[in-house]
Protein backbone atom coordinates (compact mmCIF):
# COMPACT_ATOMS: atom_id res chain seq x y z
CA UNK A 1 0.00 0.00 0.00
CA UNK A 2 0.97 3.34 -0.72
CA UNK A 3 0.23 5.26 2.54
CA UNK A 4 -0.65 4.20 6.02
CA UNK A 5 -3.80 2.78 5.44
CA UNK A 6 -3.21 -0.61 5.62
CA UNK A 7 -5.02 -2.86 3.35
CA UNK A 8 -6.53 -5.41 4.94
CA UNK A 9 -8.48 -7.67 1.97
CA UNK A 10 -12.23 -8.10 1.88
CA UNK A 11 -13.30 -10.98 0.37
CA UNK A 12 -15.84 -10.00 -2.50
CA UNK A 13 -19.47 -10.71 -1.34
CA UNK A 14 -22.39 -11.46 -4.39
CA UNK A 15 -25.28 -9.08 -3.54
CA UNK A 16 -28.14 -9.10 -5.11
CA UNK A 17 -29.05 -6.10 -7.44
CA UNK A 18 -31.34 -3.81 -6.41
CA UNK A 19 -33.87 -2.03 -8.67
CA UNK A 20 -33.76 1.60 -8.67
CA UNK A 21 -36.80 2.99 -7.44
CA UNK A 22 -36.11 6.36 -9.85
CA UNK A 23 -39.38 5.29 -12.25
CA UNK A 24 -41.61 5.20 -9.17
CA UNK A 25 -40.37 8.11 -7.44
CA UNK A 26 -40.70 9.99 -10.84
CA UNK A 27 -44.34 8.28 -10.86
CA UNK A 28 -45.31 10.22 -7.76
CA UNK A 29 -44.10 13.63 -8.67
CA UNK A 30 -45.66 13.90 -11.99
CA UNK A 31 -48.79 12.62 -10.64
CA UNK A 32 -48.53 15.16 -8.11
CA UNK A 33 -48.59 17.93 -10.70
CA UNK A 34 -51.36 16.08 -12.28
CA UNK A 35 -53.72 15.93 -8.77
CA UNK A 36 -52.65 19.97 -9.11
CA UNK A 37 -54.30 20.48 -12.43
CA UNK A 38 -56.68 18.26 -11.60
CA UNK A 39 -57.71 21.14 -8.81
CA UNK A 40 -57.39 24.06 -10.95
CA UNK A 41 -59.77 22.16 -13.12
CA UNK A 42 -62.78 20.95 -10.56
CA UNK A 43 -62.56 24.67 -9.25
CA UNK A 44 -62.53 26.63 -12.58
CA UNK A 45 -65.62 27.44 -14.18
CA UNK A 46 -66.31 28.93 -17.81
CA UNK A 47 -63.28 31.18 -18.56
CA UNK A 48 -65.11 34.45 -20.05
CA UNK A 49 -62.63 37.07 -22.14
CA UNK A 50 -58.91 37.94 -22.21
CA UNK A 51 -58.99 39.05 -18.29
CA UNK A 52 -60.68 35.25 -17.73
CA UNK A 53 -58.04 33.86 -19.88
CA UNK A 54 -54.82 35.64 -18.82
CA UNK A 55 -56.06 35.31 -14.50
CA UNK A 56 -56.78 31.44 -15.54
CA UNK A 57 -53.92 30.75 -16.77
CA UNK A 58 -51.93 32.88 -14.02
CA UNK A 59 -53.65 30.42 -11.48
CA UNK A 60 -52.80 27.73 -12.70
CA UNK A 61 -48.67 28.29 -12.94
CA UNK A 62 -49.32 29.74 -9.88
CA UNK A 63 -50.38 26.33 -8.36
CA UNK A 64 -47.74 24.27 -9.92
CA UNK A 65 -45.43 26.89 -9.10
CA UNK A 66 -46.07 26.54 -5.61
CA UNK A 67 -46.04 22.70 -6.02
CA UNK A 68 -42.86 22.67 -7.79
CA UNK A 69 -41.38 24.86 -4.81
CA UNK A 70 -41.92 21.83 -2.98
CA UNK A 71 -40.75 19.49 -4.92
CA UNK A 72 -37.52 21.80 -5.49
CA UNK A 73 -36.95 21.73 -1.64
CA UNK A 74 -37.45 18.07 -1.38
CA UNK A 75 -34.85 17.17 -3.63
CA UNK A 76 -32.59 19.35 -1.83
CA UNK A 77 -33.19 17.17 1.79
CA UNK A 78 -30.08 14.70 0.73
CA UNK A 79 -32.59 11.83 1.28
CA UNK A 80 -31.08 8.57 1.73
CA UNK A 81 -33.21 6.82 -0.62
CA UNK A 82 -33.05 9.33 -3.43
CA UNK A 83 -29.12 10.05 -2.68
CA UNK A 84 -27.61 6.55 -2.18
CA UNK A 85 -30.43 4.56 -4.36
CA UNK A 86 -31.06 6.52 -7.12
CA UNK A 87 -27.88 8.67 -7.48
CA UNK A 88 -26.75 11.91 -6.08
CA UNK A 89 -25.77 13.32 -9.54
CA UNK A 90 -29.47 12.16 -11.16
CA UNK A 91 -31.15 13.89 -7.71
CA UNK A 92 -29.03 17.04 -8.88
CA UNK A 93 -30.09 16.67 -12.58
CA UNK A 94 -34.22 16.70 -11.49
CA UNK A 95 -33.02 19.06 -8.92
CA UNK A 96 -31.86 21.73 -11.91
CA UNK A 97 -34.68 20.48 -13.74
CA UNK A 98 -36.91 21.28 -11.09
CA UNK A 99 -35.35 24.40 -10.38
CA UNK A 100 -35.96 25.52 -14.36
CA UNK A 101 -39.57 24.32 -14.31
CA UNK A 102 -40.13 26.89 -10.70
CA UNK A 103 -38.45 30.02 -12.05
CA UNK A 104 -40.78 29.76 -15.68
CA UNK A 105 -44.00 28.75 -13.72
CA UNK A 106 -43.11 31.85 -11.37
CA UNK A 107 -42.76 34.59 -14.03
CA UNK A 108 -45.69 33.05 -15.45
CA UNK A 109 -48.04 33.17 -13.11
CA UNK A 110 -46.86 37.05 -12.18
CA UNK A 111 -46.53 38.35 -15.73
CA UNK A 112 -50.36 36.68 -16.03
CA UNK A 113 -51.74 37.35 -13.00
CA UNK A 114 -50.94 41.37 -12.95
CA UNK A 115 -52.47 41.26 -17.01
CA UNK A 116 -55.55 39.54 -15.97
CA UNK A 117 -56.04 41.93 -13.09
CA UNK A 118 -55.07 44.99 -15.11
CA UNK A 119 -57.54 43.50 -18.05
CA UNK A 120 -60.32 43.13 -15.68
CA UNK A 121 -59.98 46.47 -13.66
CA UNK A 122 -59.02 48.57 -16.71
CA UNK A 123 -55.99 50.20 -15.02
CA UNK A 124 -52.44 50.14 -16.67
CA UNK A 125 -50.03 47.24 -15.64
CA UNK A 126 -48.09 49.68 -13.18
CA UNK A 127 -50.99 50.61 -11.60
CA UNK A 128 -52.03 47.19 -10.84
CA UNK A 129 -49.06 45.51 -9.84
CA UNK A 130 -48.30 48.39 -7.21
CA UNK A 131 -51.97 47.66 -6.17
CA UNK A 132 -51.58 43.90 -5.63
CA UNK A 133 -47.53 44.17 -4.14
CA UNK A 134 -48.98 47.06 -1.60
CA UNK A 135 -52.62 46.27 -0.39
CA UNK A 136 -53.31 42.36 -0.99
CA UNK A 137 -52.55 40.35 2.00
CA UNK A 138 -49.64 38.38 2.19
CA UNK A 139 -48.02 39.98 -0.61
CA UNK A 140 -45.06 42.35 0.49
CA UNK A 141 -43.38 39.05 1.40
CA UNK A 142 -43.95 37.18 -1.85
CA UNK A 143 -42.21 39.56 -3.73
CA UNK A 144 -39.43 39.20 -0.99
CA UNK A 145 -39.62 35.39 -1.69
CA UNK A 146 -39.89 36.26 -5.58
CA UNK A 147 -37.12 38.30 -5.84
CA UNK A 148 -34.69 35.96 -3.82
CA UNK A 149 -35.98 32.66 -5.73
CA UNK A 150 -35.48 34.63 -9.31
CA UNK A 151 -31.80 35.98 -7.69
CA UNK A 152 -30.98 32.04 -7.31
CA UNK A 153 -32.12 30.90 -10.70
CA UNK A 154 -30.06 33.71 -12.09
CA UNK A 155 -26.88 33.28 -10.43
CA UNK A 156 -27.73 29.31 -10.95
CA UNK A 157 -27.48 29.81 -14.88
CA UNK A 158 -24.59 27.87 -16.47
CA UNK A 159 -23.19 31.11 -17.97
CA UNK A 160 -23.07 32.41 -14.61
CA UNK A 161 -22.27 29.69 -12.13
CA UNK A 162 -19.27 29.27 -13.66
CA UNK A 163 -18.10 32.49 -13.27
CA UNK A 164 -18.63 32.86 -9.10
CA UNK A 165 -16.70 30.52 -6.61
CA UNK A 166 -18.63 27.47 -5.28
CA UNK A 167 -19.28 29.21 -1.61
CA UNK A 168 -20.64 32.03 -3.41
CA UNK A 169 -23.09 29.69 -5.11
CA UNK A 170 -24.01 27.40 -2.45
CA UNK A 171 -25.02 30.30 0.35
CA UNK A 172 -26.76 32.02 -2.42
CA UNK A 173 -28.57 28.41 -3.24
CA UNK A 174 -29.62 28.25 0.44
CA UNK A 175 -31.95 31.17 0.10
CA UNK A 176 -34.20 28.82 -1.90
CA UNK A 177 -35.52 28.03 1.61
CA UNK A 178 -36.35 32.07 2.50
CA UNK A 179 -37.84 32.24 -0.49
CA UNK A 180 -40.18 29.29 -0.02
CA UNK A 181 -40.89 30.05 3.47
CA UNK A 182 -41.76 33.90 2.53
CA UNK A 183 -44.06 32.92 -0.29
CA UNK A 184 -46.00 30.29 1.46
CA UNK A 185 -48.69 32.84 3.63
CA UNK A 186 -49.57 34.00 -0.20
CA UNK A 187 -50.50 30.77 -1.52
CA UNK A 188 -53.16 30.08 1.17
CA UNK A 189 -54.40 33.38 1.54
CA UNK A 190 -54.73 34.52 -2.37
CA UNK A 191 -54.57 31.23 -4.12
CA UNK A 192 -58.77 30.68 -4.93
CA UNK A 193 -58.62 27.42 -5.41
CA UNK A 194 -56.91 26.47 -1.72
CA UNK A 195 -59.36 29.20 -0.04
CA UNK A 196 -62.60 27.64 -0.89
CA UNK A 197 -61.56 23.49 0.17
CA UNK A 198 -60.18 22.50 3.06
CA UNK A 199 -58.87 18.84 1.91
CA UNK A 200 -56.97 20.68 -0.78
CA UNK A 201 -55.38 23.16 2.06
CA UNK A 202 -54.90 19.95 4.59
CA UNK A 203 -52.88 18.53 1.65
CA UNK A 204 -50.99 21.72 1.05
CA UNK A 205 -50.08 21.56 4.56
CA UNK A 206 -49.21 18.31 4.40
CA UNK A 207 -46.85 18.96 1.56
CA UNK A 208 -45.18 21.58 3.01
CA UNK A 209 -44.74 19.99 6.22
CA UNK A 210 -43.48 17.02 5.08
CA UNK A 211 -40.81 19.00 3.36
CA UNK A 212 -39.73 20.97 5.96
CA UNK A 213 -39.22 17.54 8.39
CA UNK A 214 -37.44 15.82 5.12
CA UNK A 215 -34.92 18.85 5.45
CA UNK A 216 -34.68 19.42 9.15
CA UNK A 217 -33.92 15.20 9.73
CA UNK A 218 -31.64 14.66 6.16
CA UNK A 219 -30.22 17.89 6.76
CA UNK A 220 -29.33 18.87 9.99
CA UNK A 221 -30.59 16.51 12.82
CA UNK A 222 -28.84 13.54 10.81
CA UNK A 223 -25.53 15.38 10.28
CA UNK A 224 -25.14 16.66 13.94
CA UNK A 225 -26.07 12.80 14.85
CA UNK A 226 -22.95 11.41 12.74
CA UNK A 227 -20.54 13.49 13.64
CA UNK A 228 -21.40 13.31 17.68
CA UNK A 229 -20.96 9.69 16.75
CA UNK A 230 -18.06 8.96 15.03
CA UNK A 231 -15.80 12.20 16.18
CA UNK A 232 -14.18 12.39 12.88
CA UNK A 233 -10.53 13.94 12.77
CA UNK A 234 -7.45 13.95 10.28
CA UNK A 235 -5.23 10.91 10.90
CA UNK A 236 -2.48 11.51 8.18
CA UNK A 237 -1.96 13.11 4.08
CA UNK A 238 -0.16 11.23 2.10
CA UNK A 239 0.98 12.26 -1.39
CA UNK A 240 -0.17 9.68 -3.75
CA UNK A 241 0.74 11.47 -7.31
CA UNK A 242 1.58 15.06 -8.60
CA UNK A 243 -0.62 17.03 -7.34
CA UNK A 244 -2.97 14.31 -5.77
CA UNK A 245 -3.45 13.29 -1.54
CA UNK A 246 -5.09 10.96 0.11
CA UNK A 247 -6.34 12.05 3.68
CA UNK A 248 -7.10 8.86 6.29
CA UNK A 249 -9.48 9.97 8.81
CA UNK A 250 -10.44 8.33 11.78
CA UNK A 251 -13.43 8.24 14.14
CA UNK A 252 -14.93 5.52 16.53
CA UNK A 253 -17.34 2.80 15.11
CA UNK A 254 -17.79 3.93 11.47
CA UNK A 255 -18.80 0.43 10.33
CA UNK A 256 -22.12 1.67 11.71
CA UNK A 257 -22.02 4.57 9.37
CA UNK A 258 -23.06 1.95 6.81
CA UNK A 259 -20.48 3.16 4.01
CA UNK A 260 -20.03 1.31 0.95
CA UNK A 261 -17.10 1.20 -2.04
CA UNK A 262 -17.98 3.26 -4.58
CA UNK A 263 -19.63 5.77 -2.05
CA UNK A 264 -18.94 9.48 -1.48
CA UNK A 265 -19.48 11.69 1.64
CA UNK A 266 -19.17 15.50 1.57
CA UNK A 267 -16.45 16.98 3.65
CA UNK A 268 -15.68 19.90 5.69
CA UNK A 269 -12.46 20.67 7.77
CA UNK A 270 -13.01 22.54 10.23
CA UNK A 271 -9.72 24.00 9.68
CA UNK A 272 -8.71 28.31 8.69
CA UNK A 273 -9.90 28.55 5.13
CA UNK A 274 -11.62 25.69 4.67
CA UNK A 275 -14.60 25.20 7.39
CA UNK A 276 -17.03 26.80 5.08
CA UNK A 277 -16.80 24.78 2.49
CA UNK A 278 -18.22 21.33 2.21
CA UNK A 279 -17.17 19.48 -0.72
CA UNK A 280 -17.89 15.93 -2.29
CA UNK A 281 -15.26 13.24 -2.18
CA UNK A 282 -15.25 9.79 -2.54
CA UNK A 283 -13.76 6.99 -0.58
CA UNK A 284 -11.17 5.99 -2.32
CA UNK A 285 -10.52 2.27 -0.79
CA UNK A 286 -13.00 -0.10 1.17
CA UNK A 287 -14.36 2.00 4.69
CA UNK A 288 -12.53 0.01 8.06
CA UNK A 289 -14.61 0.06 11.56
CA UNK A 290 -11.69 3.10 12.38
CA UNK A 291 -10.75 4.29 9.38
CA UNK A 292 -11.88 6.26 5.92
CA UNK A 293 -9.90 7.70 3.40
CA UNK A 294 -10.34 9.96 0.76
CA UNK A 295 -7.77 10.72 -2.55
CA UNK A 296 -8.18 14.66 -3.94
CA UNK A 297 -6.82 16.23 -6.70
CA UNK A 298 -5.48 19.73 -7.01
CA UNK A 299 -8.32 21.68 -8.64
CA UNK A 300 -8.89 24.34 -7.23
CA UNK A 301 -8.33 26.19 -3.57
CA UNK A 302 -10.27 23.98 -1.89
CA UNK A 303 -8.86 21.10 -2.84
CA UNK A 304 -5.05 22.47 -3.02
CA UNK A 305 -5.16 22.78 0.79
CA UNK A 306 -5.93 19.00 1.06
CA UNK A 307 -2.38 18.64 1.20
CA UNK A 308 -1.77 20.94 4.07
CA UNK A 309 -3.93 19.81 6.46
CA UNK A 310 -2.68 18.48 9.33
CA UNK A 311 -3.03 15.49 11.60
CA UNK A 312 -6.28 15.58 14.24
CA UNK A 313 -8.22 18.33 12.58
CA UNK A 314 -11.70 18.32 13.12
CA UNK A 315 -13.65 17.00 10.17
CA UNK A 316 -17.58 16.83 9.82
CA UNK A 317 -18.95 14.80 7.32
CA UNK A 318 -22.68 14.08 5.67
CA UNK A 319 -23.38 11.15 3.96
CA UNK A 320 -22.72 8.40 2.67
CA UNK A 321 -24.41 9.44 -0.62
CA UNK A 322 -23.83 7.46 -3.96
CA UNK A 323 -25.46 4.44 -6.21
CA UNK A 324 -22.41 3.80 -7.80
CA UNK A 325 -21.93 0.51 -5.48
CA UNK A 326 -21.84 -2.91 -6.08
CA UNK A 327 -26.06 -2.91 -5.97
CA UNK A 328 -25.79 -2.18 -9.55
CA UNK A 329 -24.30 -5.41 -10.62
CA UNK A 330 -26.11 -6.80 -12.64
CA UNK A 331 -23.33 -9.53 -14.77
CA UNK A 332 -20.40 -11.68 -13.28
CA UNK A 333 -17.93 -9.88 -15.10
CA UNK A 334 -17.17 -6.07 -15.15
CA UNK A 335 -15.21 -3.52 -16.23
CA UNK A 336 -14.33 -0.56 -14.69
CA UNK A 337 -12.90 2.48 -16.36
CA UNK A 338 -11.17 5.43 -14.30
CA UNK A 339 -10.14 8.92 -16.11
CA UNK A 340 -7.51 10.60 -13.87
CA UNK A 341 -8.77 11.31 -10.07
CA UNK A 342 -12.03 9.51 -10.84
CA UNK A 343 -9.79 6.18 -9.80
CA UNK A 344 -10.92 7.36 -6.67
CA UNK A 345 -14.11 5.34 -6.02
CA UNK A 346 -13.13 2.80 -8.32
CA UNK A 347 -10.35 1.63 -6.22
CA UNK A 348 -12.52 0.85 -3.41
CA UNK A 349 -14.96 -1.11 -5.65
CA UNK A 350 -11.90 -2.93 -7.44
CA UNK A 351 -11.35 -4.63 -4.19
CA UNK A 352 -14.65 -5.69 -3.14
CA UNK A 353 -16.90 -6.09 -6.39
CA UNK A 354 -17.96 -10.07 -6.81
CA UNK A 355 -17.02 -11.44 -10.10
CA UNK A 356 -14.81 -11.17 -12.64
CA UNK A 357 -13.17 -8.12 -12.90
CA UNK A 358 -11.19 -5.81 -14.94
CA UNK A 359 -9.70 -2.07 -14.38
CA UNK A 360 -9.14 -0.03 -17.19
CA UNK A 361 -7.37 3.34 -15.78
CA UNK A 362 -6.72 6.58 -18.39
CA UNK A 363 -4.00 9.06 -17.15
CA UNK A 364 -1.15 11.23 -18.98
CA UNK A 365 1.94 10.03 -17.95
CA UNK A 366 3.01 7.07 -15.50
CA UNK A 367 4.03 9.30 -12.85
CA UNK A 368 -0.12 10.36 -12.98
CA UNK A 369 -1.11 7.15 -11.79
CA UNK A 370 -2.39 7.36 -8.36
CA UNK A 371 -2.95 4.69 -6.10
CA UNK A 372 -0.73 2.37 -8.84
CA UNK A 373 0.87 0.30 -6.33
CA UNK A 374 -2.48 -0.44 -4.57
CA UNK A 375 -4.09 -1.72 -7.81
CA UNK A 376 -1.45 -3.95 -8.59
CA UNK A 377 -1.50 -5.16 -5.19
CA UNK A 378 -5.29 -5.60 -5.62
CA UNK A 379 -5.16 -7.55 -8.93
CA UNK A 380 -2.38 -9.94 -7.74
CA UNK A 381 -4.44 -11.23 -4.96
CA UNK A 382 -7.92 -11.59 -6.31
CA UNK A 383 -6.52 -12.36 -9.85
CA UNK A 384 -8.56 -9.52 -11.48
CA UNK A 385 -6.87 -7.33 -14.70
CA UNK A 386 -5.12 -3.92 -14.32
CA UNK A 387 -4.50 -2.40 -18.04
CA UNK A 388 -3.32 1.17 -18.26
CA UNK A 389 -4.10 3.82 -21.63
CA UNK A 390 -1.40 6.16 -21.04
CA UNK A 391 -0.35 8.90 -24.14
CA UNK A 392 1.99 7.77 -26.01
CA UNK A 393 4.81 10.13 -27.62
CA UNK A 394 4.49 14.07 -27.75
CA UNK A 395 1.30 13.81 -25.55
CA UNK A 396 -0.50 11.54 -28.11
CA UNK A 397 -3.67 10.20 -26.56
CA UNK A 398 -4.85 6.65 -26.89
CA UNK A 399 -7.74 6.07 -28.67
CA UNK A 400 -10.54 4.70 -26.35
CA UNK A 401 -13.43 3.65 -29.22
CA UNK A 402 -15.67 0.70 -29.36
CA UNK A 403 -13.37 -1.15 -31.67
CA UNK A 404 -10.34 -0.76 -29.16
CA UNK A 405 -12.44 -1.13 -26.08
CA UNK A 406 -13.57 -4.55 -27.77
CA UNK A 407 -9.64 -5.20 -28.29
CA UNK A 408 -8.66 -5.56 -25.03
CA UNK A 409 -12.36 -6.83 -23.28
CA UNK A 410 -13.51 -9.33 -26.13
CA UNK A 411 -16.86 -10.06 -24.41
CA UNK A 412 -17.61 -6.26 -23.62
CA UNK A 413 -21.14 -6.34 -24.31
CA UNK A 414 -21.47 -9.10 -21.12
CA UNK A 415 -19.94 -6.72 -18.61
CA UNK A 416 -21.13 -4.03 -16.33
CA UNK A 417 -19.04 -1.39 -16.44
CA UNK A 418 -18.27 1.31 -13.98
CA UNK A 419 -17.38 4.34 -15.13
CA UNK A 420 -16.31 7.94 -13.38
CA UNK A 421 -13.65 10.67 -14.38
CA UNK A 422 -14.30 14.74 -15.99
CA UNK A 423 -17.69 14.87 -17.75
CA UNK A 424 -16.61 14.77 -21.22
CA UNK A 425 -14.18 11.72 -21.28
CA UNK A 426 -16.84 10.10 -19.47
CA UNK A 427 -19.88 11.17 -21.82
CA UNK A 428 -17.13 10.12 -24.87
CA UNK A 429 -16.33 7.13 -23.37
CA UNK A 430 -20.45 6.38 -22.18
CA UNK A 431 -21.24 6.71 -26.42
CA UNK A 432 -18.27 4.16 -27.33
CA UNK A 433 -19.32 2.05 -24.78
CA UNK A 434 -23.34 2.20 -26.77
CA UNK A 435 -21.40 1.64 -30.45
CA UNK A 436 -19.98 -1.22 -28.61
CA UNK A 437 -23.21 -3.32 -27.94
CA UNK A 438 -23.07 -2.59 -23.88
CA UNK A 439 -26.83 -1.69 -22.86
CA UNK A 440 -27.50 1.40 -21.26
CA UNK A 441 -28.91 -0.39 -18.25
CA UNK A 442 -25.54 -1.99 -17.34
CA UNK A 443 -23.05 1.39 -17.35
CA UNK A 444 -23.01 2.66 -13.83
CA UNK A 445 -21.67 6.38 -13.65
CA UNK A 446 -21.73 9.15 -11.06
CA UNK A 447 -20.45 12.79 -11.61
CA UNK A 448 -19.73 15.45 -9.53
CA UNK A 449 -19.91 18.24 -11.60
CA UNK A 450 -21.16 20.94 -9.52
Amino acid sequence: MTTAYAQRRVSPATPAPRRSPAGPVLAVLWGGAAAVVALWWHDTGSVVGAAGWLTGAGRIAGLLCGYACAVLVGLMARVPLLERRIGADRVTRWHAMAGRYTVCLLVAHVVLILLGYAAQDGSSLLDETLTVVLDYPEMLKATAGTVILLAVGIVSARALRRRVSHEFWYYVHLLTYAAVFLSFGHQLALGSDLIGSRPAQAAWYALYLGVAALVVWFRILAPVRLNLRHRLRVDSVHREAPGVYSVVIRGRRLDEMDARPGQFLRWRFLTEGMRWTSTPYSLSAPPRPDLLRITVKALGDHSAAVALLRPGTRVWAEGPYGALTADRRTAHKSLLVAGGVGITPLRALFETLPGDVTLLYRARTAEDLALGGELAAVAEWRGAKVLYALNGQHGRRPDLTAHSLRAVVPDLDAHDVYLCGPHEFARDLYEELRTAGVPDRRIHHESFEL
